[in-house]
């Protein structure tokens, strides 16, 4: 093991000798947000180079068709003279520098928009200063402006801190994380009731594990608060489904899935999203729940994609064709990543989304292709 790999378990073993054994979530944040030894304190995990690859970084037409998306709903409602361009998470800022450069000949959008920056990792909030200079960057939604919010959150969600609790008979016992001499193992917790997960006896059996994600809902209240107040829109885009069923939970070094527990702070933590909460949470409308695939399609992605065909040959226009089929395929990430827009109730949806039939459902919608 590395030396920061080390430190940072030995922090986190003298954690569990000090207070006991740890949730999943106090673990997590410990892993991707501990300021010198957490996974995105120090590191640029994007790209071929680091851990995982994100949409944008595969093709420049998935921020265009978000951008245009955006855009349109917001000449949908009127056009607001002064708006929060805003973006959860932004990684390096290929996906907002995409949704700026789409958007530049829409008349009055650039100008009214003034960009806001969700971004804890002070290493990601550098590289994304350089693209976009004059950001105001956010520590948390808390601090967004009260004025109408078109926002975007791609893959951001599902880096939030869960809980695991596993059903036993009509209580749950929670998924917890303890040492066994300089290892850490999973334990499970005592058994007890969980207000949270009532709804959940309905639908799950003794022995299922069910994932739940504390800071999701507040910030899908804030997102939606604001929508709702002052106008707006939010693409939510995420792997996941309407509700968590089974461990979700993973780890990803160099591409490859690794062992959650095996090298803390050396590899990225996620989990499948829950979006039913995030749902239930927003006091604005819901869209359907849509797969990635079919949203893009619906925006006229095959027909840009075709439209940048006809200026490349050899081996750009195989990695461009390639790229274009891992957005939409339902065998890439096509079907396993979905799409939830956020809107004011009494307006349309974002374009490619549908209103929700029933707001606030709490039964999975199905889009339509």
């Amino acid at each position: 093991m590395t030396a920061p790999d080390m430190t940072l378990l030995h922090h986190i073993l003298s954690r569990i000798a000090q207070n006991g054994p740890m949730t999943l979530a106090e673990y997590m944040g410990e892993c991707l947000l501990h300021p010198t030894l957490g996974y995105y304190s120090a590191r640029d995990p994007f790209g071929a180079g680091g851990d995982f690859t994100t949409a944008p970084e595969i093709s420049q037409m998935f921020g265009e068709m978000l951008g245009l998306s955006l855009a349109q709903a917001w000449l949908d409602q009127g056009s607001p003279a002064r708006f929060t361009l805003a973006e959860l998470g932004p990684g390096r800022g290929t996906l907002m520098a995409d949704i700026l450069r789409a958007t530049r000949n829409i008349a009055g959008f650039g100008a009214a928009a003034e960009l806001h920056l969700v971004e804890a990792s002070q290493t990601l909030r550098a590289l994304q200063r350089e693209k976009m200079p004059r950001a105001t960057f956010h520590d948390s939604t808390e601090t967004l402006p009260d004025a109408p919010l078109f926002l975007v959150a791609n893959e951001f969600f599902d880096a939030l801190p869960i809980r695991q609790f596993i059903r036993q008979g009509d209580g749950w016992c929670e998924r917890l994380i303890g040492a066994d001499g300089d290892a850490l193992t999973f334990g499970l917790g005592p058994q007890g009731a969980q207000t949270a997960l009532s709804h959940r006896l309905n639908d799950t059996n003794d022995g299922d594990l069910v994932e739940t994600c504390p800071a999701a809902a507040p910030i899908a209240h804030r997102i939606g608060g604001l929508i709702q107040q002052h106008g707006g829109a939010a693409l939510i885009v995420d792997y996941g489904d309407w509700h968590s069923l089974g461990d979700t939970l993973q780890a990803l070094s160099q591409h490859k899935t690794a062992d959650p527990l095996a090298r803390p702070g050396m590899a990225d933590l996620t989990a499948h999203v829950d979006f039913e909460p995030l749902a239930q949470a927003t006091p604005c409308a819901h869209s359907l729940l849509c797969p990635q695939g079919v949203f893009l399609e619906r925006l006229g992605i095959t027909a840009r994609a075709q439209a940048l065909a006809s200026k490349m040959q050899g081996d750009m226009l195989n990695a461009h064709i390639a790229a274009h089929r891992r957005l939409t395929h339902p065998q890439e990430m096509g079907t396993l990543f979905k799409v939830l827009g956020l809107f004011p109730q009494g307006a349309m949806p974002p374009p490619g989304l549908e209103p929700a039939t029933v707001p606030n459902a709490t039964e999975p919608d199905k889009a339509r292709p």
